[in-house]
């Protein structure tokens, strides 16, 4: 790797980071956020799974075999970020979103422990019949939002038996879809009774519960308004010392920068949660590609000294592709981005902006794009025993060409 010692930069410690930063990898790619409770509404709020791939998982046991076949073809440490509605329910016992409790989940922490990763936790606030009127937490009706501020409550509980089971910080993230399709008469009053909600939820602190809300900007049916705002979370966060904002580069207007958030955010919170996605033209949830906007947001994150703030997950889910290829590459997508960031040499071009050298800043930048990054990335899936690129999708086909006959049955 001498282009990259030519410019100051330790491949191979480069690549021992890399190893060390795990990536909260999302169950709901594997079955096109459907889950294991059944409650009884479609999933609203602007979620919404495209494509009728074959294969899909049904089950905890095909759903843990499909993330166990990903997980062999990603490098380095991994996490599993589950749903409430992905809870195990017992013959018998009549699934619902108002039931779960930590025995429910005592399955995934045996299957963590197996795979030898963290767990990540969310209530999940969607596609339930308890969702009145497209609203949950902010929503007028007592009932409605009590039911939802309960569920949030055994969520936060649940994550934190998880993290004790584990030994492990457990990031729990509370996202609702909330909000109106037309313009409302009143804006401000679902907020307050948001806020209002927030703090019953947050009231006990939880030990290994990491806290986080996400914003968005709109959904599929809820255009006009978004309870749950940027503005509306980060200002709740920044008086709740607790809570952290989590930003989801989906989220947000097509032209705002999520890079950019980061940077800003990491000047006032010691942790910033992160989902990466892939958002065309609007939260669509692709699959991550290797490009400009995911590249960018790793290198906030290297440059900035923030790989142990910021707190890396994903959430995409494709129903068109192949969903286990799916995870893998858009999980390898991520952990280049991050090498290509790490392969870079700050230093030098920090200096060249603060000296006012605006062109060999510009020129190093554009020189570093044509470094044999590919090579790197090679010795690093080498350095961790996984498939190298060209070498795993194959194999994929061979599981898919098994399991997809018996899960027509």
């Amino acid at each position: 790797m001498k282009a990259y010692k030519n410019i100051g930069v330790n491949v191979n410690a480069a690549m021992g980071t890399l190893a060390q930063i795990p990536i909260s990898i999302h169950c709901w790619q594997g079955d096109d956020v459907t889950g294991f409770d059944y409650g009884g509404a479609a999933l609203g709020g602007g979620i919404q799974a495209t494509g009728n791939y074959p294969g899909k998982a049904r089950t905890f046991e095909e759903l843990t075999a499909d993330f166990a076949m990903a997980c062999s073809f990603i490098p380095g440490r991994k996490r599993i970020n589950l749903h409430a509605s992905y809870a195990v329910f017992e013959e018998g016992e009549i699934p619902d979103r108002g039931a779960v409790e930590y025995r429910h989940f005592k399955p995934w922490v045996t299957f963590a422990r197996e795979q030898g990763i963290g767990i990540d936790f969310n209530p999940t606030c969607f596609g339930h019949e308890k969702v009145k009127d497209g609203l949950t937490l902010s929503s007028p009706d007592e009932a409605t939002h009590r039911f939802w501020i309960d569920h949030c409550i055994r969520s936060r509980k649940i994550a934190s038996e998880i993290g004790e089971a584990l030994n492990d910080d457990v990031l729990c993230n509370l996202w609702i879809p909330d909000g109106y399709k037309n313009i409302p008469a009143d804006r401000m009053s679902p907020r307050l009774r948001l806020k209002d909600s927030l703090d019953a939820i947050f009231a006990e602190p939880l030990p290994r519960v990491i806290d986080c809300v996400e914003s968005k900007v709109f959904g599929i049916g809820l255009e006009s308004y978004t309870v749950g705002s940027n503005e509306f979370y980060i200002s709740y966060a920044a008086q709740k010392p607790s809570v952290y904002p989590l930003l989801d580069n989906g989220h947000f207007h097509p032209t705002e920068g999520t890079a950019d958030k980061i940077a800003a955010l990491l000047c006032f919170f010691d942790k910033l949660p992160l989902h990466i996605t892939r958002p065309v033209r609007w939260d669509s949830d692709h699959v991550p590609l290797f490009d400009d906007e995911v590249r960018e947001m790793c290198m906030e994150i290297v440059r900035n000294g923030a790989i142990d703030k910021v707190l890396i997950g994903l959430d995409f889910f494709d129903a068109s592709v192949n969903r286990v290829a799916a995870w893998v590459v858009g999980t390898r997508n991520v952990q280049k981005a991050l090498l290509y960031a790490l392969l870079m040499p700050h230093d030098r071009l920090r200096e060249a902006q603060e000296a006012g050298d605006f062109t060999a800043l510009m020129v190093l930048i554009e020189e570093i794009k044509t470094l044999p990054f590919g090579e790197a990335w090679a010795a690093y899936c080498d350095r961790q025993g996984t498939a190298r690129d060209g070498e795993w999708l194959a194999k994929v086909k061979s599981y898919e060409a098994a399991i997809i006959p018996q899960r027509r049955s």
